[in-house]
């Protein structure tokens, strides 16, 4: 960091030891995995500003922005909507945590056999290190699935106003009425947080930003379908994550001059690992900053992590929203058509993300798929495993992976990483 950002982080009353201990760690494990990688794009030394700024500088703007009188609202889900937030003259950050951080305390309020993503998300909060929780004015939580309900109950107790949606788990006409009514309920809410209503042309200059930065996010997946393809999958996974919190105009101005790189790159043939190399599509859980965990993995065991079809993904990116219409209705029936389509494992039946599995393996000439979940994350865990019987049939290999944020077992992994590889090259 450029700056001494101590005064800040005491204000927001965060631990300034654990956060210290966060932070180092943070640092190491950055180093050891981004910074050593071979023929990185020019451009990626965005990402590396971003996260050496990720507790400060990006702080320091939510910090003065709600000195200006904007609001901060914090969210754990890809289902509530960046459009309404934006239109509310708010700023919307992810807050979903990727690391293991004080375990134990999470523990006395959530069981221990909790999915990783709620029990950290949790433990950042009761550890004191996670200062985007602490800027928040507001966290919209949702009801996906059981443990994100249940846990919320817990959240409430800690954290300043919480507020949730409640999303449904069937694609049904009456299911999508819920989703709308939802939304209009969010936007009352957050007409009431920022004292003013949200206007027509407010609402569609913000949808206008939200989907330029999915349009970037979406330029450069297809660039990855490139062989070789000009950039790792741990870099496009660190995207991916910092879609969620980084300020949306850099960031899509950022992430299309990478693009023109990458775009030069895949014109010359240049890429981030030798051609015909095996290509890996990872399925599944959401992957928080900062679990780099699987991507790490695969791709020091020569292969290269081409997509993911996730919310850290194309599942929480792709679809834009009609911006067409000229009134309040026609642009919240806009935004609840576009979340609608996004086929979490929370939805029953779900077989549009089979198919939406199989298109993306061939769009990005993926030689096998991972199937990856959070241990407890009951949703994908059941779906995982009817998806790896049908994916098998279709004749793509997949490797199924059920884990959490330890290191305990990188060995073993690293050894079911090896033979899927193997499968996908004879």
């Amino acid at each position: 960091m450029t700056e001494n950002y101590t005064a800040m982080w005491r204000s927001l009353g965060m631990n300034l030891a654990n956060h210290d201990s966060l932070l180092q760690a943070l640092g190491k494990m950055y180093k050891e995995m981004f910074l050593s990688q071979k023929n990185r794009p020019e451009a990626t030394s965005y990402l590396d500003f971003v996260i050496s700024e990720i507790h400060g500088l990006r702080i320091k703007e939510l910090v003065d922005a709600r000195a200006a009188g904007k609001k901060v609202v914090g969210t754990y889900c890809t289902f509530v909507p960046e459009e309404l937030v934006i239109a509310a003259d708010g700023i919307m950050i992810g807050l979903c945590a990727g690391a293991d951080f004080a375990t134990s305390e999470a523990e006395k309020y959530l069981p221990r056999n909790t999915c990783s993503l709620i029990k950290s998300t949790l433990g950042f909060k009761l550890g004191g290190v996670c200062p985007y929780i602490e800027a928040s004015d507001m966290i919209v939580g949702e009801n996906t699935c059981d443990g994100k309900k249940k846990a919320y109950e817990v959240f409430r107790n800690f954290m300043k106003e919480f507020y949730t949606i409640d999303i449904p788990n069937m694609k049904t006409h009456d299911g999508k009425k819920l989703m709308k009514s939802e939304f209009e309920k969010l936007k009352g809410k957050l007409e009431q947080l920022s004292g003013m209503p949200i206007a027509v042309g407010a609402l569609k200059t913000a949808i206008d930003i939200v989907n330029n930065k999915r349009r970037a996010v979406y330029r450069l997946s297809k660039l990855r379908a490139a062989d070789p393809p000009p950039i790792s999958g741990l870099d496009s996974l660190l995207i991916n994550q910092i879609f969620f919190y980084e300020d949306p105009m850099r960031f899509t101005v950022k992430i299309n001059e990478l693009c023109e790189e990458l775009e030069r790159r895949v014109a010359a043939g240049m890429g981030v690992i030798d051609k015909g190399k095996r290509r890996l599509l990872i399925a599944g859980c959401p992957m928080s900053a900062p679990n780099w965990k699987l991507h790490s993995l695969i791709e020091s065991s020569g292969a290269v992590v081409v997509a993911e079809e996730s919310c850290t993904g194309e599942r929480g990116t792709r679809n834009l929203v009609d911006n067409s219409g000229s009134t309040m209705d026609a642009l919240i029936n806009a935004i609840t058509d576009r979340y609608f389509k996004i086929d979490c494992a929370i939805f029953t039946p779900n077989e549009e993300r089979l198919e939406h599995i199989k298109e993306m393996a061939q769009m990005y000439h993926a030689d096998g798929v991972v199937l990856y979940s959070l241990q407890f994350c009951s949703p994908y865990m059941m779906e995982n495993m009817g998806f790896e019987q049908k994916l098998e049939i279709a004749g793509i290999p997949v490797l199924r992976i059920e884990t959490d944020y330890s290191s305990e077992d990188i060995g073993q992994l690293k050894t079911r990483v090896q033979a899927v590889i193997e499968r996908g090259s004879q």
